[in-house]
């Protein structure tokens, strides 16, 4: 049973309260001594209650401070995610035989920058691929394909200006809710030396991993199959690398374990829309914002509906009515002992 506790004017009362009724004669009005001696006890009180009030939530992890939370997944062997640097590779142009230094350092126009962590020598059709990772770790670091770089010193040979191929794997500091979750899923799963669900848990424990699916015995019967999601597109190979290492450290050694990225299934979105004081400009802009925002929640398998998509194009100010040309159906992602796709946000046309 839930033990109420009382508030200041409450404890303040009950205080006069009793003195009236110890003292009949005693005056306990708003200027009195006896007042003036409730207020301070009571408002001492109240912070007491307060106080025991915040150590009970301290008790349990979904309840619990930042701090406090930390110490709940200690116990258990689970500690927060640093951020992670994203990961890809860059494609540097200029003189045929020029030289790329390792270490070269290349940045967006809003002064996001990456560095090359391997060297290499520009090809016959003018430019070369190189892989590189951004300089400070966190989200910001994921970039789309074709973004433009500006070389911070550009070699001799090579030209100033650069872009991405692919840039991925960038996450921040793991949150609150992100550590809580894996605390939860050791508490209801605990940890049984190799069971489907300490894949999973492994997994999670790899920095850059955002999600996982495991599969069991698809390629062989002691086969697991680990396919793993970061933020920002697909992971690159080091992540996957990193993932391998670490599960190979734990799982038990009779296992033919693989990781691996999902397979895109990209969706193109065409519609044809009626507005009402909004602009075709803006309206476009805010649906892309929210379709983006919507294809980063999904999971290996989700179904992407046509009646999803429509409500959500719906649902921005502005726009009246939706036909939607694009997907002609319900696109729906293959997740078997076969496949392992994810549906990922393709070109959107509005008119």
């Amino acid at each position: 049973m839930t033990i109420p506790t009382k508030d200041y004017r409450q404890i303040r009362a009950d205080i006069l309260r009793d003195i009236a009724n110890q003292q009949p004669a005693a005056y306990t009005g708003e200027d009195s001594d006896f007042a003036v001696r409730a207020n301070a006890v009571a408002s001492s009180i109240e912070g007491l209650y307060e106080h025991q009030k915040w150590i009970v939530r301290q008790f349990f992890p979904d309840t619990s401070d930042s701090d406090y939370l930390e110490r709940h997944a200690s116990l258990r062997g689970i500690t927060r995610k640093a951020a992670a640097f994203a990961t890809g590779t860059i494609r540097f142009s200029g003189t045929a035989g020029s030289n790329v230094p390792i270490g070269t350092e290349a940045k967006t126009n809003s002064g996001i920058a990456f560095v090359a962590t391997a060297s290499g020598v520009i090809g016959a059709g003018g430019t070369v691929d190189i892989a590189a990772q951004a300089v400070l770790a966190g989200l910001a670091g994921n970039q789309a394909a074709d973004t433009a770089l500006t070389l911070s010193a550009a070699p001799s040979g090579v030209l100033a200006q650069a872009s991405i191929v692919a840039m991925t794997g960038g996450t921040d500091i793991e949150s609150d809710a992100e550590l809580l979750a894996r605390v939860l899923y050791d508490l209801r799963l605990p940890p049984l030396g190799g069971a489907k669900h300490d894949y999973f848990a492994w997994a999670m424990e790899v920095p850059g991993v955002a999600d996982a699916y495991v599969f069991t015995q698809r390629r062989a019967i002691n086969g697991v199959d680990v396919v793993i999601e970061t933020a920002g597109g697909l992971p690159g190979a080091q992540l996957i690398a990193d993932v391998t290492a670490y599960i190979d450290s734990v799982r038990p050694a009779c296992v033919d374990l693989l990781v691996v990225a999902p397979t895109l299934v990209t969706v193109n979105i065409v519609a044809v829309l009626t507005l009402s004081g909004t602009t075709l400009a803006d309206a476009t802009t805010r649906i892309n914002s929210v379709l983006q925002t919507y294809f980063a929640t999904l999971h290996v398998g989700d179904a992407v509906t046509r009646a999803k998509l429509i409500s959500l194009m719906m649902g921005v100010k502005g726009v009246t009515d939706v036909s939607l040309t694009a997907p002609a159906a319900n696109v729906v992602p293959l997740a078997d002992a076969t496949h392992s796709e994810l549906a990922a946000l393709g070109t959107v046309t509005l008119t």
